[in-house]
């Protein structure tokens, strides 16, 4: 039996899928498994930040209909990538144990944060961590890279005084040795799903679904459903910094999340514990928290503007 896997063609999402591939095949040995490569929007555009794009599931529709389209029974995305909401007839499957989903600075020359010199260009593809970066540093004049994370990695040698990765992606593609500061959660909040992979399939595909149930990693969901219970309620399809990271023991989930204004002036915070079966409606609450502490007045504030890091893109 041949099963296909749906994916983007970058670097990052090919060692994904063929990971998951792998993964797949150890627990049925001689499973043939192929990879269905597509290009999405997201990565077809690449002369402006994603934030004046809009819309959502910028690198998952194009995936996301193969998969409808039966071309592939699997489709492995990025979790952050994937909107709240997902496309009728679609579910996550199977959430696998999750990477470390905390930032990375990456300066050859400055190498940590407090380093870097006053006016330092740093570049970055989210608004989320421009936005908690410029908390941190004010002086800090942020410049928008795109492209895959080799690409991102060569500016900060080329032009740039730093650029900011997630440390999951660098890890995976063996290219940890360049991270010279990984972030706590203290100090930059991580985006909602960081680190995770989606492994999404059709839900009329019982045997899909059966065979994927086994790659699900009970603690990484909790904590998945978790952030996704606060992104669902908050987001709202504005394009602004959300972050929200949370952690499992003793059977309660502990959810942190945050939600900023481009320019880092402000940024409103919050924290809930509970049992690991409320994680969404934790999430859920937290968000409704935040809201009701202004962040409402920041998501507001961001309808109906696009929204850019004010500098041209580096590809």
């Amino acid at each position: 039996m041949t099963i296909r896997i749906a994916t983007r063609k970058s670097p990052l999402a090919r060692w994904q899928a063929h990971h998951v591939a792998d993964l797949l095949r150890a627990l049925e040995p001689g499973l043939q498994v192929e990879l269905h490569e597509l290009m999405t929007r997201g990565d077809k555009i690449l002369e402006v930040p994603l934030a004046q794009v809009g819309g959502k599931g910028l690198f998952v529709k194009e995936i996301e209909d193969a998969l409808l389209a039966g071309q592939a029974q699997i489709a492995v995305h990025s979790m952050k990538d994937l909107p709240a909401l997902l496309a009728p007839g679609l579910v996550v499957a199977a959430i696998p144990v999750r990477e470390d989903p905390r930032d990375a600075l990456c300066s050859p020359k400055w190498k940590t944060l407090d380093k870097l010199p006053h006016g330092a260009r740093v570049g970055t593809s989210s608004l989320r961590r421009s936005a908690q970066l410029k908390a941190i540093r004010p002086d800090l004049r942020m410049e928008v890279v795109r492209g895959n994370v080799q690409t991102r990695l060569n500016k900060a040698s080329d032009g740039l005084d730093a650029v900011v990765l997630a440390h999951a992606g660098l890890r995976r593609l063996g290219l940890a040795q360049h991270a010279t500061q990984v972030f706590s959660p203290e100090e930059m909040l991580p985006a909602v799903a960081q680190g995770a992979l989606a492994l999404e399939a059709r839900a009329d595909d019982q045997a899909t679904l059966a065979r994927l149930a086994r790659l699900d990693d009970p603690e990484t969901r909790y904590r998945i459903e978790a952030e996704r219970g606060f992104l669902a309620r908050i987001e709202g399809g504005c394009q602004v910094p959300i972050a929200g990271y949370a952690t499992v023991a003793s059977g309660q989930v502990h959810l942190r999340a945050l939600v900023a204004s481009v320019d880092g002036t402000r940024v409103i915070r919050g924290e809930r514990r509970g049992p690991v079966a409320e994680a969404r409606a934790l999430g859920d609450a937290l968000a409704v928290e935040l809201l009701g502490h202004g962040a409402g007045e920041i998501l507001k504030e961001a309808e109906g503007h696009v929204v850019g890091l004010g500098a041209p893109v580096r590809k």
